[in-house]
């Protein structure tokens, strides 16, 4: 059993930075993939970002490649999602995620709100 919570959301005007922050617990957490998926309103959520449980892969969507960073810290486990220059499509529930390895992401976060202003 894995259990996430997600903080630093907010809102910021376009062109802002945020950082989010997943804090993962439980057995085994330091080997599952950790994701970020967001969630726009009357939107089907999507995938942002993810980092693997063993040598720290990462992936983005082509929306935030080159504005958001996903990192990991396994003395802490946290994953953090660093985003700049925020845009107002960014708005969105943002939620971590995480998954053993060749398994779908099966725990999740409650979510945090991150709205962008234009």
């Amino acid at each position: 059993q894995v259990t996430l919570v997600e903080s630093g959301g907010g809102l910021v005007q376009a062109g802002a930075s945020l950082t989010l922050s997943c804090t993962a617990s439980g057995r085994a957490v330091r080997s599952h993939h950790i994701g970020w998926f967001r969630q726009a309103p009357g939107k089907e959520r999507e995938f942002v970002a993810s980092v693997s449980g063993s040598f720290n892969i990462v992936d983005y969507a082509d929306s935030v490649k080159g504005r958001f960073t996903i990192s990991r810290d396994n003395v802490k486990n946290t994953v953090n999602l660093q985003m700049n220059n925020l845009k107002p499509e960014d708005t969105a529930v943002y939620y971590c995620a995480a998954r053993a390895s060749e398994e779908p992401y099966s725990y999740w976060g409650q979510g945090t709100q991150v709205t962008v202003s234009s």
